[in-house]
């Protein structure tokens, strides 16, 4: 399962802080992030995981919908990679229990990583670095089993510990100021944590998206991908249900929503307010619910996550 184990949060309160530190086999994480970032792994060389889950940035690209091999658009904004081993299922539709089925899928998808076994291992074993770095890993030539096991155990090591939030509910109270905490309190007044609680603030759960209002009623057509599980169960009670995303470094993850389609947070929170909660919030309180979120935001080999918009303009 792509869940791990996490504590209960603290006494009366619907999140908890990050505690898993994830995998502790450096040399796995070293093969296994090689991997992640090359271009190999793909039909010619052309995209690498790391194409479109920027490490740099915040797990994601910062696009509404990334190019697939294609040279058109993929059917769902990217998730972020990032704490991805708390969520309980792997992508929008959950379709994914596991890393090792969702990598798979990825690698042989002819829209994503368009390879297949025989050319993506021929290329690793004919190559004299990989070869000898399986062989003193895995004590054997690079074959599906380890490949996949390489990547699983990197992912598995992206945990984004040692937010703000966290910070403040291990007791430092000053970690997050007032206007944050205010937020919180609205966050969790408007009933936002029904959904979005535990240690990945999300993640854990199914959802319908549009239960007071429907967020599609405006559009001309409905794509596949906005039929949501309903596409892969056909059960009429999937129709539009996703995933909860999680929201951990939601600060710094946009454009949002299954199909990206804003990259305003504080419109975010007024769209789910509205369609989930039946709520019509101010500008005020998403602007401080909005502040709440930035608390999330948390570290990557100990610097904070930023977004592609922020790096870009560095």
């Amino acid at each position: 399962m792509a869940q791990s184990n996490q504590p209960a949060p603290p006494m009366g309160e619907p999140i908890a802080p990050i505690t898993a530190s994830g995998p502790s086999d450096r040399a796995k994480i070293a093969l296994g992030e090689s991997l992640f970032n090359d271009a190999r792994l793909s039909h010619g060389d052309v995209v690498a995981c790391s194409s479109c889950h920027r490490l740099d940035f915040s797990g994601d690209d910062g696009l509404a919908r990334s190019v697939a091999a294609d040279g058109k658009p993929l059917d769902f904004n990217t998730p972020t990679v990032f704490n991805a081993a708390l969520d309980f299922r792997l992508n929008w539709r959950g379709n994914f229990r596991t890393f090792e089925e969702q990598n798979e899928a990825a690698l042989l998808d002819d829209r994503l990583m368009n390879t297949s076994w025989e050319e993506l291992l021929t290329k690793l074993r004919s190559n004299a670095e990989y070869s000898q770095r399986f062989a003193r890993v895995y004590g054997a030539i690079p074959d599906r089993t380890s490949v996949l096991d390489a990547l699983v155990v990197f992912q598995r090591s992206l945990i984004t510990p040692d937010a703000r939030f966290d910070r403040y509910l291990k007791g430092e109270r000053d970690a997050i100021t007032t206007d944050e905490e205010h937020g919180y309190l609205l966050f969790k007044a408007y009933g936002c944590v029904a959904c979005h609680q535990g240690a990945n603030v999300g993640g854990n759960l199914f959802q319908k998206f549009g239960i007071f209002q429907d967020p599609f009623a405006r559009q001309k057509t409905l794509t596949k991908a906005d039929l949501g599980r309903f596409a892969v169960t056909g059960a009429e009670s999937d129709r539009h249900v996703f995933r909860v995303p999680s929201l951990r470094n939601v600060a710094v993850t946009a454009p949002y929503f299954h199909d990206g389609r804003t990259a305003s947070l504080a419109d975010a929170v007024k769209i789910m307010a509205r369609n989930q909660l039946g709520r019509e919030l101010d500008q005020r309180d998403a602007d401080l619910i909005v502040e709440f979120l930035g608390t999330l935001t948390g570290e990557y080999r100990g610097r904070p996550l930023t977004s592609a918009a922020d790096r870009l303009q560095q």
